[in-house]
């Protein structure tokens, strides 16, 4: 097997065309030019209007300056394209984004040019007698030449549209971060939503999630939402404007911390904003709590029930908290925690004042008992669904129940006293107060 020749031994192929080749096929350059100019608008869809106007002169000057590059070759070792052709053919890629063009369509064109001079110059080659040689050289030159012109056009397409998706990215940035800010005026919201190229809905949401989550959910809202990162969270904007289309997003938002603001018209975006951090914040601090709870040494705490106590192992959270730390959720179902959450100082203050008669206990004992009280305030002391909820024997509640009423007293028949306990301890339960 031949091993193939270093890169630095490659030879162009129109080195071994006769050397006085362009001088011979020159009369047939003009009908050729012709004829691209007339075929590329009617087999290319895109290229349609491009025989009058500004595109018009945009393709003669194009197919001029390619086949005059590719006649000034034969006999020579000069690469495919001088700096200014390079430079032309750059901005023909550049132009096709900026026009709105697929590159297809312009590597489309550059086949079909290729095609028509192979057929024309070959047919040229045969009247005059030449060698099939030649004619094989030359082909082989024409799809080389073809291959640098349409790397070269490509790249440049590609480097126009990076270009400006940065520059929308930007201006994409800027309009979310003057909606969640608050206090621009309408014209300028309507300025910057005109350069990001994103229509403020009539309702929306501002979403928090932690900060490692900003290149996912930009991948995956794509154009719908807007995404700042920040280096303590990341901010989206999305649509709202529908209880369905909220719930779609809950699905898009799937296997991430995130928080769903209440929808609002786009002046009250800062309100949004506050509630879903305010929430995310909470959620942060349980998923805490929880993990720390899950972490402690099995069978501590177990003094506090009597006969059973095994069966309090692995309680579940109160208030129906989803313990997965990448479970989106809307705020608007969880604004009870946020009102609880806005004076978290006074909460606790009050935690530690109802909650005094369980201080002298451990950390695990406390626990469970402010578990147990907090079921039997909900479900006004019946057994069977404190058993249920905590995943006791109702034996076990009966133990608990006792202990509480020996530490609590006469409080537990107070209903200011019962309120407040059941205040503090969902408000623990939510991740509002600290524990």
């Amino acid at each position: 097997m031949t091993s193939p020749r270093p890169e630095s031994d490659w030879r162009p192929p129109w080195q071994d065309l006769p050397a006085d080749l362009p001088g011979r096929l020159a009369h047939a350059l003009p009908g050729i030019m012709e004829r691209i100019i007339q075929t590329v608008p009617d087999q290319i869809p895109a290229y349609a209007a491009a025989r009058d106007g500004r595109y018009g002169k945009n393709l003669t000057l194009g197919v001029t300056t390619a086949l005059e590059q590719l006649m000034s070759l034969p006999g020579t070792s000069r690469p495919a394209l001088s700096a200014e052709s390079r430079e032309l053919m750059a901005r023909l890629g550049a132009g096709e984004f900026r026009e709105g063009r697929s590159m297809d369509a312009l590597l489309g064109a550059y086949r079909t040019s290729a095609r028509i001079v192979f057929r024309d110059l070959s047919a040229e080659c045969a009247r005059l007698g030449m060698d099939m040689s030649v004619v094989i050289e030359l082909g082989e030159s024409i799809w080389a030449y073809i291959d640098e012109l349409s790397a070269v056009s490509a790249q440049a397409y590609a480097e126009a549209q990076s270009a400006q998706a940065g520059v929308r990215e930007l201006h994409r940035t800027a309009l979310a971060a003057a909606l969640v800010r608050g206090g621009a005026e309408e014209k300028e919201v309507e300025r910057l939503a005109a350069l990001a190229d994103w229509r403020v809905p009539a309702r929306l949401a501002v979403v928090a999630l932690p900060p490692d989550a900003g290149q996912a959910v930009r991948a995956r809202l794509g154009r719908a939402g807007l995404v700042v990162e920040r280096d303590s969270e990341v901010v989206a904007v999305v649509a709202a404007d529908a209880p369905a289309r909220r719930r779609r997003l809950l699905r898009i938002l799937a296997g991430t911390a995130a928080v769903v603001g209440p929808a609002v018209e786009w002046p009250l975006a800062p309100h949004s904003y506050r509630v879903a951090r305010t929430l995310a914040g909470q959620e942060a601090a349980r998923r805490t709590a929880e993990q720390r709870a899950a972490a402690r040494p099995e069978g501590d705490g177990s003094a506090a029930d009597g006969p059973g106590a095994e069966e309090a192992v692995g309680f579940e959270p109160v208030g129906g908290a989803d313990p997965a730390a990448g479970t989106p959720i809307l705020a608007e179902e969880h604004l009870a925690r946020v009102v609880l959450g806005a004076e978290p100082r006074v909460v606790a203050e009050l935690a530690e004042r109802v909650l005094a008669p369980l201080a002298e206990l451990t950390d695990a004992k406390r626990t469970v008992l402010e578990q147990t009280l907090l079921s039997w305030l909900v479900h006004w002391g019946q057994r069977a669904p404190i058993a249920a909820e905590l995943s006791v024997h109702p034996q076990t509640v009966g133990y608990r129940v006792a202990r509480l009423r020996e530490l609590f007293g006469d409080a537990l028949e107070d209903p200011d006293a019962r309120f407040d306990l059941e205040l503090v301890l969902r408000a623990r339960a939510e991740g509002v107060a600290a524990g």
